[in-house]
């Protein structure tokens, strides 16, 4: 991780909070004027904020002077607008930057909220304005601060997910002690503000592109659909190597494109029918099924992806399909119709071919409502595993590089972690993390998934839908494999044990009637301290079934069910 420069903390600070208004600086901002800006420096990432596109941030970071630029697109400002920054997303002890106004001026100022949601104005102004301006886009708001403030209402900005709230003010505020963000039901956005400051690389010159796109799909008027389309590569296509791709989106569809995932096919087919439908439809063509060999992935707030200079991954030739499965995940909450759309991926690819084929390996939970989080928890962690038992069968003995990877979690996730166990130790940190479970005391690549749902009342189960939830690493890595996805999740003989005893402590009979699905059983559970701590500790200790899937779908010759200490003392992973 970056170390942030401690000569900004390394006095003791004491503030001293006066009552008095002049002790408080806010910048007065009439008809939306703000202090000329000699530099104005490039924004390079951007990320819309809510589902209706009405708001959008844009930012850039300046490691010399340990600062984040951030610019605030308001389509339609009414009275004001709120940003800001918490823990895991909650309008409580949050660090907020806010513009406002009281029916005749507007202001610009640091704030924060107390444990009940109750707006202060910080007695420290750490949120510099840069500019205001108006234009037929909407209203821009520029400002910046450092990474860290030595104030204890600002959040510090470090690596690693930011939990950002938004919210509109539609009415004037008079006094700051009146606003309430928990009454405003403000947004969430989960952003990865700081990002690595190494220049993007040179792509070849011979680079040529494809773009992998939905056939002007009009977007279902539900919250979550995953939409599959099958796309053609040209006829005797050579061996190229990918070395870059980046997500294209419908313009107005920022925030509704949750997440893309480009398939190659399994070469064994000759034909794949030319299918463009919901993933979950009864008339999907069971082929689509053995579409499963991860070409590309994108999440929403995704930087373009780049290959180390002596890998590639292939596309075309010998041993390869012509077909491939595009798969969009439209999250549409305000049941928005009409709209259409043709987002996907763009590939660079060279026909210059490189070193190494590269590959991507899919770590973490299978899909399945077996690995669920209670209600009403702060912090509830699943782990997912890749044993030695799967590695030692598909990898070659000389091991592979991981170079990059990949986390992906729906709305309850507040962080994905891999470290790779050896002997029961933890030798090296895949994704940042320097905790694992004791569960597996073989070797391992471990997954840990934490989640937060103290704002839901019923079990949150593993699935697609945005509700569900998911634990996802895509590993990329050298030289390419047939192992296309390495992943666990809790015996289910186990898990029907845990409803049979939580049925009998609670005063239920356990249903055990034909087509009652986990689902169902985990609704009728009551719960309480005692039903979650047992479901954790089943987690933590009940045998796993082990998911070792080639890039056709088909199994590698491993056991389905392992003993966290059966596995075997070594691991070809490194």
């Amino acid at each position: 991780m970056r170390l942030l420069n401690k000569d900004l903390c390394l006095q003791d600070v004491t503030l001293m909070y006066l009552t008095v208004l002049a002790t408080v600086v806010v910048l007065l901002v009439a008809s939306y004027q703000a202090p000329a800006v000699h530099s104005r420096p490039a924004l390079a990432y951007h990320i819309p904020l809510d589902p209706s596109g009405q708001l959008e941030l844009s930012w850039n970071i300046s490691y010399p002077t340990q600062e984040v630029y951030l610019e605030l697109k308001v389509k339609e400002l009414h009275h004001g607008v709120l940003l800001g920054m918490s823990d895991r997303g909650e309008p409580t002890n949050a660090d907020l930057v806010l513009l406002w106004d009281d029916g005749h001026k507007s202001y610009f100022g640091d704030a924060w909220s107390d444990n009940e949601g109750r707006v202060m104005l910080d007695a420290q102004q750490d949120y510099e304005l840069l500019e205001t301006h108006q234009s037929t886009e909407g209203f821009f708001l520029l400002f910046k601060r450092p990474f860290s403030t030595c104030d204890p209402h600002d959040y510090i900005i470090e690596e690693g997910t930011v939990h950002i709230i938004y919210a509109m003010l539609e009415r004037p505020i008079l006094s700051l002690h009146e606003l309430n963000i928990s009454h405003l039901q403000p947004g969430i956005q989960r952003v990865l503000l700081l990002r690595p400051d190494a220049p993007s690389p040179a792509l070849p010159r011979d680079v040529r592109t494809l773009e992998v796109l939905a056939p002007d799909v009009i977007i279902p008027t539900q919250e979550t659909t995953y939409w599959c389309h099958i796309y053609q590569l040209p006829p005797n296509m050579p061996k190229n190597h990918i070395v870059m791709y980046e997500s294209v989106i419908t313009p107005g569809n920022e925030a509704i494109v949750h997440h893309i995932e480009v398939f190659e096919c399994s070469p064994q087919m000759d034909t794949v029918p030319q299918y463009s439908g919901s993933c979950d439809s009864k008339m999907k063509p069971r082929k689509l099924n053995y579409c499963r060999h991860v070409l590309a992935a994108w999440a929403l707030g995704a930087e373009p992806f780049y290959y180390p200079a002596d890998a590639g991954l292939p596309l075309g030739g010998e041993g390869s399909s012509r077909f491939l499965r595009l798969e969009v995940h439209y999250h549409n909450p305000l049941l928005i119709s009409g709209r259409r759309d043709s987002s996907g991926i763009r590939l660079w690819y060279t026909p210059s071919l490189r070193r190494f084929d590269a590959g991507i390996m899919e770590l973490g939970l299978v899909y399945t409502p077996v690995m669920a989080i209670p209600p009403r928890q702060r912090s509830f962690q699943l782990t997912g595993y890749c044993t030695a038992k799967c590695t030692q069968t598909a990898l070659p003995v000389g091991g592979v590089h991981i170079f990059a990877s990949q986390l992906h979690t729906h709305l309850a996730g507040l962080g994905v972690r891999t470290v790779l166990v050896r002997g029961g130790r933890e030798v090296d940190v895949v994704q940042e993390d320097k905790h694992f479970s004791t569960h597996y005391q073989g070797d391992a690549l471990v997954t840990k998934c934490t989640y937060n749902t103290e704002d839901r009342n019923k079990a949150t189960v593993g699935g697609f839908g945005i509700m569900e939830e998911m634990c996802v690493n895509y590993v990329h890595y050298y030289p390419r494999t047939q192992l296309e996805l390495c992943k666990s999740h809790v015996d289910t003989d186990y898990l029907q044990k845990y409803f049979s005893l939580i049925n009998r402590f609670q005063g239920r009979e356990s249903c055990s009637c034909p087509g009652t699905t986990v689902e169902e059983q985990f609704s009728l559970l009551s719960w309480d301290g005692f039903s979650g701590e047992v479901l954790n500790s089943l987690y933590l200790t009940s045998p796993i079934s082990m998911h070792c899937n080639q890039s056709t779908a088909e199994l590698f010759p491993v056991s389905a069910t392992l003993n966290g200490p059966e596995a075997p003392p070594t691991t070809v992973l490194y």
